[in-house]
Formats: structure tokens, sequence, C-alpha cells
């Protein structure tokens, strides 16, 4: 990796001087009886066919850092289910509620013992632990579990663009990590750096769902490591690394900050979000957006059941969209090129899942973060040459029906809310209607779309017909 002077500045400027940081408190923030987020139970939806996640994000924040029990399928979307026994690791990105998987950025494990590189999917030994649900918590704003093979406790929580893992080792011996970028999707470029013997750095850029999904990342340790170790992949991308720590104490903190954009973004990220080792300060402060957005919302019962139903629904509903943008401004288009903006860009847009509802509801509790969500469709439509129809992280998928940025724009209009460009909106929309793809040809010729010019051609016709009734 070629490291320009601006990254090793930024690098030097964060990390100096706190080389020998200790771990910070890990204290756990309760809630009183009466606070929203204590009602929300991120293991609803993590069974069944729900693919959700159970671990830990911020209201709409980028990273999501949570356990990966299953590595494919179309229960695995979102890295974990409730039915598994064992854990490979924490990546720190996820969808939420998908039909099809992607993300589960930059693994990391901590284990004991010899080096151990895979993850033991295969049945062989591996780095992946059983654990048991009675020694595993997870509420808004936090995650643990014992590993138990290790005989570890893994601690999670986040900010905006960075997390926090806490670990307890129960054997001081070989305490070691793995960081592996080749967990789950195809790895197109890759690369770990280690900047000095706590720090490191890199990039994966990986093939799924998305064609081209760019990642950059800064690992920071609360103690030096006195060994590490690279793996290479068969395409001679350095993808795996694990790192040894001494045995004077029992107790880790990894510190990871994530961008989109480059190596320098996510620097700055994390030095914007955690420039403490205060595990228990940043567990609090996501807890408390998270109790402000829960809180927009009332409800009056005398059923704690029905409470933590309502407010998990609620949570769930505030996970995505993800911002976008680093803290500097700087965001990758649907052009995948880098550029600056002052307003807060977003991803993960599901819109034939949301147009109906979730997005109404954020024209109520959400008014500003609306604007960012329109502001960011027609930066799409710019760069990319298209409103989006399931946008991920800079790339389109193709996937679903209909043009519905459509809807969400006009919903937001005819509401009086305002702070995007409503002629380019109005361009951009009619544009979306006049493209021929998708069975749009047949639609404009003939006001239908009949079965032999494209499948799904009564939902397509509904679709469109809506979407150009809005724009009417």
């Amino acid at each position: 990796m070629g490291l320009n002077k601006q990254i090793l500045l930024s690098i030097y400027i964060l990390f100096s001087g706190i080389i020998f940081a200790q771990p910070g408190s890990n204290e756990l923030y309760e809630f009183g009886p009466n606070t929203n987020s204590n009602y929300v139970n991120p293991f609803i939806g993590t069974g069944g066919h729900g693919h959700t996640y159970p671990g830990v994000c911020e209201p709409f924040g980028f990273m999501q850092l949570s356990p990966d029990s299953r590595l494919d399928g179309w229960d695995g979307c979102g890295g974990y289910h409730y039915s598994d026994s064992i854990i490979y690791g924490f990546s720190h990105t996820h969808l939420s509620g998908t039909g099809v998987s992607d993300l589960g950025d930059v693994l990391i494990m901590p284990f004991n013992g010899d080096n151990v590189w895979d993850n033991g999917a295969d049945g062989k030994n591996g780095y992946r632990s059983g654990f048991s649900h009675k020694n595993e918590i997870s509420k808004a704003g936090y995650y643990s579990v014992l590993l138990d093979k290790h005989q570890i406790k893994a601690e999670l929580t986040t900010s905006t663009h960075s997390g926090i893992h806490y670990y307890t080792y129960d054997n001081k011996e070989k305490r070691k990590i793995i960081i592996d970028l080749e967990h789950r999707d195809y790895l197109i470029d890759s690369d770990l750096y280690l900047v000095n013997d706590s720090t490191l750095i890199g990039k994966r850029i990986s093939k799924a769902w998305a064609q081209e999904q760019h990642i950059y990342f800064v690992i920071q340790f609360s103690q030096k490591s006195i060994q590490h170790y690279n793996k290479k992949n068969e395409e001679g991308l350095t993808s795996k690394m694990i790192l040894e720590f001494p045995n004077n104490q029992n107790k880790l903190i990894v510190k990871v900050g994530i961008s989109a954009v480059d190596i320098d973004g996510a620097i700055k990220n994390l030095k914007a979000e955690i420039p403490h080792w205060d595990f228990g300060q940043t567990r609090k402060e996501n807890s408390d957006k998270w109790d402000k957005e829960l809180g927009k919302i009332e409800i009056k019962s005398d059923d704690e059941d029905k409470k933590a139903i309502f407010y998990t629904a609620l949570y769930h509903s505030y996970i995505v969209p993800n911002i976008f943008s680093d803290v500097d401004g700087r965001y990758r288009g649907t052009d995948l090129k880098v550029h600056q903006s002052s307003q807060k860009q977003y991803t993960i847009f599901s819109l034939w899942d949301t147009f109906r509802a979730t997005h109404p509801l954020y024209t109520i509790t959400q008014q500003d973060k609306t604007v960012d969500f329109i502001n960011t469709f027609l930066n799409h439509y710019k760069k990319g040459g298209i409103l989006p129809i399931w946008e991920l992280n800079a790339n389109y998928t193709k996937c679903m029906i209909g043009y519905h940025a459509i809807p969400v724009i006009v919903d937001a209009y005819v509401k009086g809310i305002r702070g995007f460009d409503a002629d380019l909106a109005l361009e951009a929309m009619l544009y979306s209607a006049e493209l021929t793809h998708l069975g749009l040809d047949a639609y404009q010729k003939n006001g239908f779309i009949g079965s032999q010019d494209e499948s799904e051609s009564v939902s397509k016709t509904l679709e469109y017909a809506y979407d150009d009734w809005c724009i009417a």
C-alpha cells in the first residue's frame, strides 16, 4: 500500500501519545424502567426469516458491529441466526431485513493459543467458537457474549462510523486476535498494514450483491502487540493478520473506524467520534441517542411485551438508511468516485420495501433526515445517472421494481418539507419515467405491460402507474 504524506500525518496526529492507553470503563449503563430504549429486544427478528442482527449500531449509523454466526444462505443475510450455536467473529457492517446477502466487512475474532488461520466452517480446527444464549446480551447500544471455546467475554458498542470491542480473556497466555478480510464476500482487493505495534490500517473491496463495495479502516489496540503474522490469499492479497499481546493483563480494547472513502476518512471518523478508551462512555452515548429517537413516539400499555414489540419495531425502522458520508463531508457516489458535500449522504435504500410506510413515518419523526435522503437521491441522479431503486453502498443492485424514490420525494413535498431542489427533483423523476428498461418501453407504448413483454408484468404495471400518478 502506498501511504501518502497526508495519511501518515493523520495517523501520527491520531495515535501519537496514546499507544499505552489503558482500558477504560466498560460499566453497563442501565436505563430506568420508563426509558423506551429499555424495551428494545434486538434478538427479535434474528430467528425464522427475519434476517435481522443482534449487534450494535447508532440510529442510521454507518457501522453495524455484530456477531457473525452464519456465512451464507437466505437466512444468513444479516450474518446471524438465533438457531446457530457458533460465532465466527465480529464484523462491522451488516444488512437488516434484506432478502440478499452482503457486507460483513472486516471480521475480528479474539482467541488464545497457537495461530489458527481458518474459521473452522469446514468442521476442522478453526478460530470459531461455540456460544450459549444464556451468556449473550443484546440491548440498544450494547452487545456481549461469552466465547466458550476461548473463554473470552466480548462486549461491543459503536458510534456513527466507529466501534469498540472490549475483550476479557480468562487466560492471559498467548492472547491473540485475527483480522479476516476473506470473511463472506468475494475479495476484489485488500490490504492490511501495521503502522506501529498498536495500530493497523487497511482496505477491503468486495463483490457480492454490490458489485464493487469499498470499506477502508483503521484499527487501534489498547496495548502494544508483541508479534504479528500476515497471510496472503491465492491472488496474493494480504487478507488476514494475527496479532499477539503480552500476558500482563486479561483486558484488551480494540477501536475501529471505517469509511467508504479512504483510510484518511476512517482515521478522521475515529478521531472525531471515539478519541478516548472509555467503553462505558461510548455505550451510554449510543443508548442516549436511541432513547432520544425512540422517545419521539410514546405508547401507553400495561403490557410490557407490547411495548417491547413496538419499540423493537421502531428500532429496526431506524437502523437504515445508513449515513454514508464521512465527518469531513466526503462520500463515494454512485459513479464510485469520491465527492464532497455539505449535506449528509446516506445509503441502503430498499425503496420498494420502504416507500409505502417507512418513509411516510420519517416525514413525521425524521423530517431533517428526509431532506438528507432526498438530496442523496438527487446526488445519485447527478453522479450515477438514475434515481435509486435499490442502492447499496454506492452500487445500483438492479433489484425490485418501480421507481419508488418518486413517491418519497412527492410525499415529502406535499407535506411541506423543503430543503431540496424541486426543479431538479422533477427533472430526475421525469427522466426515470422515460427510461426504456425493465418493461418501461412496452408500458409507454401500450399503457400496460403484457406478460409477453416482461416478467412480473402486472406488478410492474401497477408500480409504474402509481409512480407516474405521483409525478402528475
